[in-house]
């Protein structure tokens, strides 16, 4: 008989799981289901194209059972709550669904009603929608005070906001208004950007482009009337534009479930990617509550463990120790304008590496994004890892 595994999110973890999934096992041995309420896998990182540069964004969204193998049977609803111990998923239809395992790749969800006026006064890129409204906002702007940041943590991507400052510093030179603009980057941290070693690398950057950075930056408010944004600080900042990452939490499946921290993020082992507390439910991508970056490269690496854990349980064996441990391995893009990416890389065995900026990185991302979607079927195009140091340091 046939072991039923459900997993729930069509994004880059959903589906690489149940690609890499039915890849290796049998009908015989496993049917596998891909539940997703949406039907459409869009390319996240191209959202601030969208914004800045006019670009369709029909291009980067695509219909999710297209990308899926023949073996995958994918479910077009809403999962509404989750009972590990009955094995059992409820539905927005209705119905119900019974499974052997399941895999968690629900990703986040933006909450900006956690911070008044944020909706009403801010602009963001982590959505199609705030996108095209971006799009429209700057078509209009004429110079002033820009202000980017980021109004809650954890976020999708940490790069996005230094990466988006950089873009628009670049858009304002190019329209003639950068000399009518001051630019300021909101950070919560003590540092531009999340990881210490990168961020001395890229604070020189901002300071030459004439960005000023403004660190433990924690935003309470938004009066979008008076555009001004107010700090837990006690600071305060005007604005003519401001573009700020929105608070995100777990998904309302993890919450309503019982699963979640206070935030909705999954207790996640760090190495075997499984639910804590439960041995047939797994965990992986933005879903987890691990300390690491919530990018679409972590979910991808996760995908392969995720794949061999609950593949080693079907077939009675133990999990490979190697491709069946997760290993905190992390490669993300920084864009730091002017035809220059940088390489971000780090796993447990070696502190965050910056690679670059160069042309050739552009080259390597460019050539990553043309070829997304086979990716989502055969896995990273580029091994951007073997440029880390040999063994620990």
């Amino acid at each position: 008989m046939s072991a039923g595994i459900v997993i729930i999110g069509g994004g880059v973890a959903g589906v690489r799981t149940a690609n890499l999934l039915a890849a290796r096992l049998p009908a015989a041995r496993a049917h596998i289901r891909l539940l997703d309420a949406g039907g459409r896998h869009a390319y996240q990182p191209a959202w601030p194209s969208v914004a800045l540069d006019g670009a369709d964004p029909g291009r980067f969204s695509r219909d999710v059972r297209s990308l899926l193998h023949p073996r995958v049977d994918p479910v077009l609803d809403e999962a509404r709550r989750l009972d590990p111990t009955a094995g059992k998923v409820w539905l927005e239809s209705g119905a119900t669904m019974s499974y052997d395992y399941a895999v968690l790749a629900t990703g986040t969800r933006i909450d900006r009603d956690a911070v008044p006026g944020l909706e009403e006064g801010t602009h963001d890129c982590y959505s199609v929608e705030g996108a095209l409204r971006l799009r429209e906002a700057l078509g209009s702007f004429a110079g002033g005070t820009v202000v980017v940041g980021i109004a809650g943590v954890p976020y999708p991507c940490p790069p996005a906001p230094v990466e988006f400052a950089l873009r628009l510093d670049e858009w304002l030179r190019r329209r003639g208004l950068r000399d009518r603009t001051a630019m300021r980057y909101l950070s919560p941290l003590n540092r531009a950007f999340p990881i210490e070693g990168p961020s001395r690398e890229i604070e020189p950057i901002l300071e030459e482009r004439g960005i000023a950075v403004h660190t433990f930056v924690n935003v309470e408010e938004v009066d979008p009337a008076g555009r001004r944004l107010y700090s837990l600080e006690g600071e305060s900042f005007d604005y003519d534009l401001a573009v700020l990452v929105p608070p995100h939490r777990g998904s309302r499946l993890v919450t309503d479930s019982g699963l979640g921290d206070p935030g909705g993020w999954v207790p996640t082992d760090p190495a075997s990617l499984k639910v804590r507390g439960y041995d047939r439910l797994f965990a992986l991508g933005d879903a987890t509550d691990l300390p690491i970056s919530k990018a679409g490269s972590t979910a991808h690496f996760e995908a392969g463990v995720v794949a061999e854990q609950v593949a080693a349980a079907i077939e009675g064996r133990e999990p490979d120790p190697d491709a069946g441990t997760y290993r905190g391995r992390v490669v993300c893009f920084l864009g730091v304008g002017r035809g220059r990416t940088a390489v971000i890389q780090f796993d447990a065995d070696h502190p965050p590496h910056l690679s670059g900026p160069s042309r050739l990185w552009t080259a390597a991302r460019r050539a990553f994004r043309a070829a997304y979607w086979r990716t989502m079927r055969t896995g990273l195009a580029f091994r951007a890892q073997r440029l880390l140091p040999r063994g620990p340091r």
